[in-house]
């Protein structure tokens, strides 16, 4: 276990952020997992949720991590990392996607990837699926943190085009894309699940 790729927030957020995908994934099938940077996520996720085929996906240096926490879990129910680029058309997915999620993404990206992200799932996800966007958030254009806001400063010193979106604007950007907000959960440390929907063709 010491070899492999490890991270801490993971181990924290896991519990709080699957006792809402238990609701929201309940009638799932197969999801799409965006950035699963270590694999901690899914191996965990695909535990709690036997009957839910987990998609992982990532930039190809992350692969080796992912596919060896798959392995060391021995889970059956989730495939070996995709090649994932948000901004590549098509995607390589496979058909019956039928839902998504992703964690801590869209603040390490820059913005024309988030928006590349959901037009891609809003091309991908049929009518009333499901997309659960994990991480920090701001509202109104306010951080809700002061933690949340030295985050954000560090994330803008590595690079400019990263940083804390701002719910506003990710509804306007989701609305475009198809997407509707259908809930807002509060998790700890001053982070958000968002659950948006995808609306009728």
């Amino acid at each position: 276990m010491s070899d492999l790729p490890f991270s801490p927030a993971c181990e924290r957020n896991r519990e709080p952020i699957l006792a809402v995908l238990r609701e929201v994934f309940s009638s799932a099938s197969q999801v799409l997992e965006i950035g699963s940077g270590t694999g901690q996520h899914a191996v965990y996720f695909s535990d709690a949720l036997p009957d839910v085929t987990w998609h992982t996906s990532d930039v190809v240096d992350n692969h080796p991590g992912i596919a060896a926490w798959i392995a060391e879990h021995g889970a059956q129910n989730v495939v070996a990392p995709l090649a994932l680029d948000v901004t590549m058309r098509p995607w390589p997915v496979p058909e019956g996607i039928d839902a998504a999620f992703s964690a801590n993404t869209a603040h390490i990206m820059a913005w024309h990837e988030v928006c590349a992200m959901f037009a891609g799932l809003g091309s991908l996800l049929p009518s009333g699926a499901p997309f659960c966007l994990y991480g920090p958030f701001n509202i109104n254009g306010e951080f809700t943190s002061a933690s949340n806001r030295e985050f954000n400063n560090s994330l803008r010193l590595r690079d400019p085009r990263m940083g804390i979106r701002d719910l506003r604007e990710l509804k306007l950007l989701a609305a475009d894309c198809g997407f509707t907000l259908d809930a807002d959960h509060a998790l700890p440390a001053n982070n958000m699940l968002l659950v948006w929907r995808r609306g009728s063709d």
